[in-house]
């Protein structure tokens, strides 16, 4: 859900209508082919427990990455991303480049 909150941010500031639209119907056709997985309770406390325990040795995330990095070690998979800088700063979540 989080990532889908951030695609359709990145649709919204778009440069033109045409591309916005064209955004908005690809997330569309994504969220329908593949599986959209809710933050659940589990998945916040976890999360919670990630950002505390890592801001008491000093080391932030965006809140964004942090509940896409804590849902994907909640349900046991590894991350795919291409931004491997701060999502190896999760302990125990398996990250992986494209």
């Amino acid at each position: 859900m989080v990532t889908i909150a951030e695609l359709v941010h990145g649709a919204y500031r778009s440069k033109t209508q045409v591309q916005q639209q064209r955004r908005l119907e690809f997330i569309e056709r994504l969220s329908s082919d593949v599986p959209v997985h809710p933050v659940t309770l589990a998945i916040a406390r976890l999360a919670g427990r990630i950002e505390g325990q890592q801001e008491a040795v000093r080391v932030q995330f965006a809140f964004e990455d942090l509940l896409i990095g804590a849902t994907a070690l909640h349900l046991g998979y590894e991350l795919a991303t291409l931004n491997l800088r701060d999502f190896q700063k999760i302990p125990g979540l398996s990250v992986i480049q494209p």
